[in-house]
């Protein structure tokens, strides 16, 4: 893999990081409830389910579950239903203290699985894997190998990703300290998680 298709990749794949998905919401949400540690700590199951996903994308297998329309609805349907939960348990989460679980590797690998299944549950992350990374694949060249490349470049630019939602979560701390506060940010970061999930029910595959 040539130096100009990396130097093209890299700034493509940080915006498509950086969207605000229902993902970065939460890695927001939880950076706010229980601090920086365990927001990055959970955004590992997202890098999880990714690294499935990109290996499945080098595989040829995501593009037979994308161009399939009974396991593609199957798993939209499922993801939005996920995200509709995930948006629950914001918008009824108790705030009236910063942490609100117990600080230990159980906590820690609850959070982790509840991003690698919404990782997972995202039909727009398959698109991802199969039309916007081979675009950056030399045909003439050993496939497997830029796969490697770009997916270690892209998981490494989400955790980046990851730790910047995470730290504006920890900063929105100092602006919502007070308990009605905290419960208005986790509400609005459910509106939107919701709101994703409906538009995954609504939209038509592309």
């Amino acid at each position: 893999m040539d130096f100009f298709t990396l130097v093209l990749f890299i700034p493509a794949c940080f915006a498509l990081n950086m969207i605000p998905g229902p993902n970065n919401l939460l890695s927001m949400a939880n950076a706010q409830r229980y601090g920086f540690k365990y927001a990055v700590g959970a955004g590992l199951g997202r890098i999880a389910a990714f690294a499935v996903m990109i290996f499945l994308a080098a595989t040829g297998l995501a593009t037979v579950l994308y161009a399939s329309e009974t396991i593609f609805l199957t798993i939209k349907v499922v993801g939005a239903f996920y995200l509709f939960w995930v948006a629950y348990k914001l918008w009824t989460s108790n705030v009236s203290e910063v942490v609100d679980i117990k600080q230990d590797n159980n906590s820690v690998y609850q959070l982790a699985r509840q991003e690698f299944l919404l990782a997972a549950g995202n039909p727009k992350a398959i698109l991802i894997f199969t039309a916007f990374l081979p675009q950056f694949i030399d045909s003439t060249k050993n496939a497997g190998y830029q796969f490697f490349i770009l997916g270690a470049v892209f998981l490494s630019l989400e955790l980046f990703a990851i730790s910047i939602y995470a730290i504006f979560g920890v900063y929105l701390r100092n602006w919502f300290s007070k308990p009605n506060m905290k419960k208005l940010f986790n509400r609005c970061c459910a509106f939107f998680i919701g709101t994703i999930g409906i538009s995954l029910l609504t939209e038509r595959k592309i």
